[in-house]
């Protein structure tokens, strides 16, 4: 098996019996604010487009890359499409033009054929709404001989579903770095700011070492790691070196060299083995089962790492300016008059389709946009003008109103993966994060808030237990029900699932990180 690295979380697999695309994005996203890191603009993506099958993981724009997919890859690729209950990944791939399907069952493997042979395949599909914009997933891939798991963004919460499947994993693809705007474009204090960066870079890193030992693959490569911020305003983002008072790197993007070193300091990588393997855009690693055949690179991988990155990424500022000033030319900038209108047409029906969510969500939202400020009153279902001494509100967003009116007249269904994603807006909130908000911006379509308002309603098994530290818990973390045993750290009276980092005080059960969720626990006597 060869696995080349396309850039980001972008891979070609060759076996064979044919060739795997996944993943291949190019152009920039999110308003022209991510580009993959290292470049990848130079590859022969017209080469690599002519593929036997096709997989994209989930519609996050820096993996659904639609102008690559329309103008590059085969239309005639068997698309492996994971197992969603919304249907929008596979409408936006047939309206790309894609029509030969492999509807796969979440978890179950597949064997998928071209005339030259066969492979095993599975799709791991994760459905929660906090799950990508409505879903995300992950590959694993066998030829018979070597065994390949592309895990990109997905965060699985079983993985003894792939073991059983496909015995040992032999290269494990992993996603480590930050896909948030947490807490960048926060109102708080810089200070605070920095504190909250530095923990959030450390549990993620944290986290992605919890699947490194989960998966126990022979190689692991760092990737779907953070992208290039070259806009002027969205250059502090990158990672180059800026630390807190204590001295830890502020940056929630930490680059696969740095990853690399965490697996060295922290024992998932022994020093001998160099478990660990880098991938720029264009290097490929050929493997028979667990051996290691051959890596090879485009470049010396530390020509953007480390002392020489910053130059790295002038130089991608001024090659990719043009580019984005056309994008920032596409944007909705006429101003029109007021939002009020547009934005009660678009909200209202989909607060008065879930009630679960909207009380969830339980209090006004304000977004101020430009001089306007528009209020989102959840409990009333309405969206309306500032009440008179109204005050500051619970939960905010500033938004240039040119971004709102370019989703606005996109259609865009989802603005956490738009316009949140960018960081081209600034927040702030009293009280704990609300789930329940993020996930009503993601699902601004009937079927979607549908979905959303029914997986909520679902009522989940806390039964089973554990014995962790001096703890009797609840094994299913009472988030998005990862198990505890396996990513539970108890510190003191504190626990924390290191999947998405959320927190717990055990005396009381209380979420530590949003409103519900309690977690049932009680010490063990000693």
């Amino acid at each position: 098996m060869q696995v080349t690295s396309v850039g980001h979380a972008g891979f070609h697999i060759r076996t064979t019996a044919g060739t795997i695309l996944c993943d291949p994005w190019v152009n920039p996203a999110y308003f022209a604010s991510w580009f993959p890191f290292p470049d990848n603009s130079e590859l022969d993506w017209a080469a690599l487009g002519d593929c036997d099958f096709l997989y994209v993981s989930h519609l996050h724009r820096d993996h659904f890359d639609a102008r690559n997919l329309a103008e590059n890859v085969n239309k005639d690729a068997q698309v492996l499409l994971p197992d969603y209950p919304v249907p929008d990944l596979r409408r936006e791939l047939e309206a790309l033009g894609f029509h030969r399907f492999v509807e796969t069952e979440d978890s179950v493997k597949t064997t998928v054929s071209t005339d030259r042979g066969s492979l095993e395949v599975m799709i791991v599909a994760l459905r929660a709404p906090a799950d990508g914009p409505i879903g995300d997933s992950g590959l694993v891939v066998s030829d018979g001989e070597t065994t390949c798991f592309n895990m990109n963004d997905a965060r699985p919460v079983d993985l003894s579903v792939i073991h059983d499947a496909f015995g040992h994993v032999d290269i494990h693809l992993l996603q480590y770095s930050g896909a948030i705007w947490y807490p960048m474009v926060y109102d708080i204090p810089k200070r605070t700011k920095a504190n909250f960066a530095a923990q959030k870079r450390q549990r993620g890193m944290d986290r992605a070492r919890s699947y490194i030992e989960q998966v126990g693959a022979t190689w692991v490569v760092p990737s779907a790691g953070p992208p290039m911020f070259l806009d002027d305003e969205l250059r502090y983002l990158n990672d180059t070196g800026d630390v807190d008072d204590k001295g830890r790197p502020t940056s929630i993007f930490p680059d696969q060299a740095t990853f690399l070193e965490q697996m060295l300091e922290h024992g998932t990588d022994d020093g001998t083995k160099h478990r660990g393997l880098m991938m720029v855009s264009g290097s490929t690693v050929d493997l028979t089962g667990p051996e290691l055949v051959s890596i090879e690179h485009p470049y010396a991988p530390d020509e953007v790492f480390g002392e020489n990155k910053a130059a790295y990424l002038e130089r991608m500022a001024e090659k990719f300016a043009p580019v984005i000033a056309a994008e920032k030319a596409t944007w909705a900038t006429e101003d029109t008059g007021p939002l009020l209108p547009a934005l009660r047409e678009l909200f209202e029906p989909i607060m008065g389709a879930s009630d679960l969510i909207s009380d969830g969500i339980g209090y006004p939202v304000g977004l101020v946009i430009g001089e306007e400020t528009v209020v989102l009153d959840f409990p009333n279902r309405i969206v309306r003008e500032p009440k008179e001494g109204e005050g500051k509100y619970r939960y905010g967003f500033r938004i240039a109103p040119e971004l709102v009116r370019t989703v606005l007249r996109d259609g865009e269904p989802d603005w956490v993966n738009t316009i949140f994603l960018s960081t081209r807006f600034t927040t702030w909130r009293v009280g704990g994060y609300n789930e329940f908000l993020y996930t009503f911006f993601k699902c601004l379509t009937a079927e979607r808030i549908a979905y959303a308002d029914g997986w909520f309603s679902e009522a989940h098994d806390d039964t089973a237990s554990i014995e962790k530290d001096g703890w009797e818990i609840q094994r299913r973390c009472p988030h998005l029900k990862a198990d505890l045993s396996a990513f539970g750290v108890i510190e003191g009276e504190k626990l924390t699932c290191n999947l998405h980092g959320w927190s717990w005080d055990l005396p009381t059960g209380r979420c530590l990180t949003s409103k519900g969720h309690e977690l049932r626990a009680r010490r063990l006597e000693s």
